[in-house]
């Protein structure tokens, strides 16, 4: 399968994407959230900020990162292969510019990542939010983007 401009694994694509969707955004709580647990009308969800666990009920609008595409110029992008050219431009560290930077020069290092981005409907705050969800990841060691390099060559040697 290929994310962005590479070409990864079909097993860890599938991997990532497993990853991805016990990943949470809730409307109304700042940061992401990892599933912990799944009721009946209610999960459990642990903060990837502080670690603190509490319940999110069938009322709060629950968005799992799997589910989450940029749009392009000629079709969606998985926020999975967004993520995959952040990290290779940034050689798997936290994104070297500040979420909080004005709107153009986000813009700007967003085109350098996604060059196809369609600049009408992608706004400069949902720039700002991957940047953010990224920079969280990486701190949570939750992307497994190391993996993919490490199959890759794997599957390369063979």
């Amino acid at each position: 399968m290929t994310i962005g401009n590479k070409r990864w694994p079909c097993h860890f694509t599938i991997k990532l994407l497993i990853m991805l969707k016990k990943i949470l955004s809730v409307s109304g709580k700042p940061g992401l959230f990892k599933l912990i647990s799944q009721g009946k009308n209610m999960m459990i969800i642990e903060s990837l900020v502080d670690k603190k666990r509490c319940p999110a009920l069938a009322h709060d609008r629950v968005v799992s990162l799997g589910d989450i595409s940029i749009y392009t110029e000629t079709e969606e992008m998985p926020l999975s292969a967004v993520f995959a050219n952040i990290k290779e431009k940034e050689t798997g560290n936290k994104a070297s510019i500040d979420p909080k930077a004005d709107g153009n020069t986000l813009r700007a290092y967003f085109e350098e990542v996604v060059p196809e981005f369609d600049k009408d409907r992608v706004h400069t705050s949902d720039i700002k939010k991957i940047i953010i969800w990224y920079n969280l990841l990486v701190e949570n060691e939750l992307t497994g983007f190391a993996a993919a390099d490490a199959e890759e060559e794997k599957d390369t040697e063979a």
